[in-house]
């Protein structure tokens, strides 16, 4: 009798030993890969559940979507430019069974994919893509790295370019074609503009002389402008056709002659 207590004891312990090892609990975001004498089970989870202590193993697999930072990686554009370049990866896995059979870690694959995808696209693309069509460079590096990882189970949703760096002697030449283009446009522009000034003016000219006495209100106008300035001396021409009436075929002034006086 003096035995028992202590078996029981013991067969108690390794009872709770044995329930506690056995018990297993996922999270809502997790799933466990179960393994039985090395062959895969399958996933189970989220909740609790028991497996078979020693026989089975567990691997618990994250479906959170993961955000990557892939390094900066120095490439030689199409064009022969050198630039660096790095990106974010937002990525999550959709079969936990091959992101853990099929890869030994799926996040540090996924990078390294992405890392090399990233320079063949620079290497793909030229440097105006990379400034301007970012949309474009990273729908490309998206469905690049997402077709590598597929048999992972890893979805790849979103690829985006952060910073592109070029070397100084790069940046100042884009500023000087920059500045060119400014002043490009500004000749255009004022050269626009000169042009619809004088079609502007051939129209009123167009017009006021269809009309004689625009020109006449016109410069009356003007003498009326320059009266109110504050100037001692004021010069202004006189239009012929104001004296025009005054004047003979010959340019001298006519002068009517004196009717004689008629005899009484």
């Amino acid at each position: 009798m003096e035995f028992v207590l202590p078996v029981l004891c013991f067969l108690l312990i390794v009872v709770i030993a044995i329930g506690a090892a056995s018990i297993r609990i996922v999270q809502e975001y997790e799933r466990g890969v179960i393994f039985r004498l090395g062959r895969v089970v399958g996933a189970k989870g989220p909740g609790l559940f028991l497996i078979v202590p020693i026989v089975d193993r567990m691997f618990k697999v994250d479906l959170r979507t993961i955000t990557l930072d892939v390094p900066t990686q120095e490439a030689i554009s199409e064009d022969n430019v050198t630039v660096r370049v790095n990106a974010v990866v937002y990525f999550q896995v959709m079969d936990p069974v091959a992101a853990v059979v099929n890869i030994e870690n799926y996040t540090r694959a996924t990078s390294q994919i992405s890392q090399t995808s990233m320079r063949n696209v620079i290497g793909q693309s030229s440097l105006d893509q990379l400034l301007s069509d970012r949309e474009m460079i990273n729908n490309r590096l998206q469905h690049i790295i997402d077709e590598a990882t597929e048999p992972w189970g890893v979805k790849v949703s979103i690829v985006e370019i952060k910073d592109v760096e070029l070397n100084s002697q790069m940046i100042r030449a884009m500023a000087r074609q920059a500045e060119a283009e400014r002043e490009r446009r500004a000749k255009v522009i004022h050269a626009e503009g000169e042009l619809q000034a004088s079609q502007t003016l051939a129209t009123a000219a167009r017009q006021m002389s269809a009309e004689p006495g625009a020109m006449t209100l016109r410069y009356l106008q003007t003498l009326v402008e320059i009266g109110v300035e504050q100037n001692t001396t004021t010069i202004f021409p006189i239009p012929i056709d104001l004296v025009s009436a005054f004047m003979s075929g010959n340019g001298q002034p006519q002068i009517q002659p004196e009717q004689p006086e008629g005899n009484e």
